[in-house]
């Protein structure tokens, strides 16, 4: 699953930035979508930026482990991103990546490339057969709170 934090405030530091009152809002319409899907992973990779964390924190469903913070997916390439999948051990079933654009967009288009669009919040769930394949979407939301 590739989660694009929601909506953060603007100014300060980058890694810093808070999520602005609607990115509150629209992580916790995402950990309601999350629910309605079944969602409950076995592995979370985090940026370490605020915003990514505070998404997951209203995001996250009740059960699941302890999210990782990972600097390869805030420095934001497509490769760090695939790097951080294939480290992933073969007994998690659901790895949840939450992350920034532009890698988070291109990633996800790369697997589904009627996903051109990849706004705060989007969230897409992949079906994979193992970490080193392409995907195929099975569920996607730009949620808004």
């Amino acid at each position: 699953m590739l989660v694009r934090h929601t909506k953060a405030q603007q100014g300060g530091p980058d890694a810093e930035r808070a999520l602005a009152t609607r990115g509150v809002a629209d992580a916790t319409t995402l950990g309601g979508w999350l629910a309605e899907q079944g969602v409950v992973p076995d592995r979370v990779v985090l940026s370490p930026s605020l915003r990514t964390q505070q998404t997951w924190q209203h995001a996250a469903p009740p059960a699941g482990p302890d999210p990782e913070l990972d600097g390869r997916i805030y420095e934001n390439t497509v490769d760090d991103l695939r790097a951080v999948i294939r480290e992933t051990p073969d007994d998690v079933q659901t790895l949840v990546l939450v992350g920034h654009n532009p890698s988070m967009g291109e990633f996800a288009h790369s697997y589904d490339s009627t996903l051109r669009e990849y706004p705060t919040g989007a969230t897409a769930i992949f079906e994979v057969a193992d970490w080193d394949s392409p995907g195929s979407l099975i569920a996607f939301t730009v949620p808004r709170g």
